[in-house]
Order: C-alpha cells, then structure tokens, then sequence
C-alpha cells in the first residue's frame, strides 16, 4: 500500500474527546458534543486522516426546559460527555454519562452510519467512561482520581445485579491539578492497557497522557508517563484518547489539544510497542507530519456551505441546534431554497435563543456569510449571525419598538446581559451579514460585517476577542438566529450560508 502524509491537526475545529474504533477497514469516532444537538456526532474515515460526518446517536437527549433554553435554563458545559465507542458482536455501542441528568446512557445499533439507536438508561454518573467487553462480560471504567470499574448485564442494558462494582485503584494526587480521567481501555497482549490524562501543577505543568497497564483485570497496576508534549503550542498539552491499529498492523493513538477559543482539536500520533508498553510519538513529540500506510481518500468538509435548496424538511448533518429545536418554528419548505426561523419564544439575548442553527469554526481562519431577508420581522425582534461561546458576538437586523430597522453588532457584557456596541439605522427589506474568524496563532479575534449588495462590505461593532471558557466548554460555533423580546410569531429568510476557510 502506498503512504499518506498526515498532518496534525487532523481538524482544526472542536471534536473534544474522540474515541476511535477500526471496523474492517473503516474508521469511526464519536466525540462530545453537550449542549449542541442532535448529539454524539458519528464520523468516518478510511485513514485517520479525512473525516466526515455520518450519523447521530440522538435527536435530543431529554426534553426539559434547561435543554429546550426554557426560561433561561440550560445544559451549557453539560449534556453527553466523553462518549465511548465500542464494537462487539456486530453491534455498536456508545455509552457517556450527563452531568445535568446524572445517568450513564448506552446506545446500540446495528448500523452505525445509517441506523437508529436503541437506548438505554442507567442511573447514576460514571464520568469520562470506557467500555470493555472481556470474555463474556461488559464492564465499564470510570472516575476522576478514583478510579472504579462497574460491570453491566451482557447485553450491556443494566448493572448486572450481582457484578463486580469496586474501586480499581486511586491516581496520584501530590502535585496534581487534575487527577486521572478520560479512561481508554482495552486488552491486548495479555494485558489490560488503561490510557488517562492527568495535569500536573508541578514540571511541565500541562495535560499529559498516561498507561496503567495490569495481567489481572482488577490489578495490582503499574503505569508510565507516555506522552508530555505541546507540539509546540502555547504550553497546551496532547493528551486525552485511544489507540487504534491498520489493518497493516501499525498503531496510532488519537488525542486531542485544547486550541484557544477553536476548542479542542484532534491528532493523531503514532505509537510503537517496547516490552508490550505503548510508545507515543517520535522522540517523545507529538509529530506535525509524518507517513503512514493508509489509503488516500476525498477530504469532506466538516464546516459546509448551505443554500438552503432541499425537498425535505431535513438539514445536511454539519449542522446542530443549540440546544433542543421547536421544529414546528423552522422550515426549509415553506418557503423552498430558504431557512424560515419563526420566533416563538421570548428572551433578552441570543444565548437563550431557541433554533439558533450552528456548524463549528475551524483555523487558522474561517469566514461565513448570509443573506437575510426581514419583511415579516415584529417589534423587539432581533435576528442575523453569531460568533457563539459564552462571550459571543452578533452582527444583525434589531427592530425598534416603533417598527424602525437598524443594524447592530452586539457582545455578552461583564454583567451578562447582551449589549449593543453599535447600530445604524437600515431601510433596506434584506441584508448581507459576514463574520470572519481569525485563529492562528492564538488570536482569537472575530470581526463583524454587513453589506447592502454583498458586494461593499462594511464593518460594524468592534472586533471581538473570543474566549473559551467553562462555561460553554465547547469551540466557538456560527450560528444563524431569530429571537423576540417583544411578542412572537415574526419570521425571516436566509437564503444562503456560505463558508469559507484557509
């Protein structure tokens, strides 16, 4: 087989805690994805290296008023974590706990790219979890610091009444911020191979990949420092995944990196075996390129273009909801080659908005632009782009109590309310609306434009310094939105969204 060159990052957009499985010769990975829906993306790669997305494990995890953005109840930083993807006896298997409904879920199918699937609900959190299927029983690996291994009934549904539900064994704790989490297991070799990150406080003082490793599943264990590695970049450590062989018989480990306000990136690093422990890297370093005997593949786009022409009322799977859709306030056909968003909610900022439609952002820079149409726009309405994390941005049409149209930049203030940096009044019934995303280097700046024929640009508000925090705890997205502070039941058009990246 000839060689491929692979470049970290894989992609350079937020797909925080991958979990990555071989079936034959394709590749599938699930990551988190919260409060986003629907949820637990499924991609697919045939080398590691161009990923697309296939399928999702859920329309919508519950149906409350903090995932319906009711009252300004959220799952913000919540939602599906640190899914596990498994496959064992032609089923896949995905399970993740939330910390907003503290349950562990396990969904099944039988076909991960175009399947339904079956769920099943356990209570109780089990953070960060792995799944292992060992000679006829289900266990699942656990904890932060305190590490447990609960066993489940064989079909993976329940705890199994009478199993094995115990600590394994505690992590180190002096001179550790973060203790162990984010558990990958696996049996290989006659070994049982637990990968975890930590994050020091002391030495290199960033995320670091670690191997506990034991005969005897329930232990005693010993483990090494595997990976201690920033490829460079900001101090920001590689860490945090699994590994995965070829069908040639080559291993690879998929990590990821947190990258400033992008989010969290994937990469993946070669591994080697010495005396049956996994060796990460070359030298100790996360690799920026390197070969691997893969096959070549077509790139599909993560982020994508969208001009809105469907034959169903069914969106192409690069985009998410924040949060739980009304899907009787959407539409792709009442008006055909247009998204319709009807408000149908009242709220006083665009991060309690329902239906605001998103795709993720990607480095070193990224740009998306809309043309909106506003004719049916009610009072107090606002509608237009967002530049999405918890200190967001927006650049779109406002209504004034009295029916007046202006356009206006807006940013989350230190107070938490949404804030009007600058508007100017608008005549116009449409209106052309751009933010670009400027990323590399740890920049982080998102600048605001709007334009009368899509053609003379004209930049509005000032640019805004994006910041990842916990409080999202996800990679600045673009959204397209509609909200009503007055009354509801106003509507608008976007024609199009076009994306571009370099």
């Amino acid at each position: 087989m000839s060689k491929i060159t692979i470049t970290n990052p894989i992609i350079w957009a937020d797909v925080p805690d991958p979990s990555v499985i071989r079936v034959g010769s394709m590749f599938y990975m699930v990551s988190t994805s919260m409060h986003s829906m629907p949820g637990c993306p499924i991609m697919k790669s045939p080398n590691l290296k161009d990923w697309e997305i296939v399928n999702y494990v859920f329309d919508k995890l519950v149906d409350n008023d903090e995932h319906n953005l009711i009252d300004e109840k959220n799952i913000y930083s919540k939602g599906s974590w640190a899914a596990s993807l498994r496959f064992h006896n032609d089923t896949f298997y995905v399970c993740f706990s939330s910390n907003d409904t503290k349950n562990f879920y396990v969904y099944q199918t039988k076909d991960i790219e175009n399947g339904r699937w079956e769920r099943f609900v356990i209570r109780g959190l089990h953070h960060d979890p792995s799944m292992l299927f060992d000679d006829g029983h289900v266990y699942v690996i656990h904890g932060n610091g305190d590490i447990r291994i609960t066993e489940l009934t064989k079909d993976a549904t329940a705890l199994k009444p009478d199993g094995i539900n115990q600590l394994l064994f505690e992590t180190e704790r002096e001179g550790i911020g973060l203790r162990c989490e984010g558990c990958h297991a696996y049996k290989l070799n006659g070994y049982y191979y637990l990968f975890f990150i930590d994050w020091p406080n002391t030495g290199n003082k960033r995320r670091r990949q670690l191997c506990y490793r034991s005969k005897e599943l329930l232990g005693p264990y010993e483990h090494r420092v595997i990976l201690d590695n920033d490829m460079d970049y900001y101090n920001n450590g590689v860490a945090q995944g699994g590994i995965v062989d070829t069908k040639e018989g080559e291993w690879y480990a998929f990590l990821f990196q947190d990258h400033d306000a992008v989010g969290r990136i994937p990469c993946v690093v070669p591994v080697t075996w010495s005396e049956d422990w996994p060796v990460f890297g070359l030298d100790g370093k996360v690799p920026k390129a390197f070969e691997a005997r893969l096959p070549e593949a077509e790139s599909k786009p993560i982020v994508n273009s969208d001009e809105f022409e469907y034959s169903e009322n069914k969106l192409a799977l690069n985009w998410q909801w924040n949060h739980n859709p009304d899907h009787q306030l959407w539409s792709l056909l009442d008006r055909p080659g247009f998204l319709r968003l009807e408000t149908g909610y009242l709220t006083n900022s665009v991060e309690y908005a329902r239906n605001t439609l998103t795709q993720r952002t990607e480095g070193p820079e990224c740009s998306g632009m809309t043309l909106l149409e506003m004719h049916q726009m009610k009072p107090g309405d606002r509608a237009g782009l967002v530049a999405l994390q918890h200190y967001f941005g927006t650049v779109g049409i406002q209504v004034s109590d009295n029916g007046e149209c202006y356009v206006a930049m807006c940013v989350r203030n230190e107070d938490g309310n949404e804030e009007t940096v600058e508007s100017i009044r608008y005549e116009n019934q449409q209106i052309y609306l751009k933010i670009d995303f400027h990323f590399e280097e740890s920049k982080d700046i998102a600048t605001f434009y709007y334009s009368e024929d899509g053609v003379s640009w004209h930049q509005i508000g000032q640019p805004l310094h994006l910041k990842y925090t916990l409080d999202h705890f996800m990679g600045c997205r673009i959204g397209l939105f509609n909200y009503a502070t007055k009354e509801i039941g106003g509507f608008v058009d976007f024609d199009y969204f076009r994306y571009t990246k370099s």
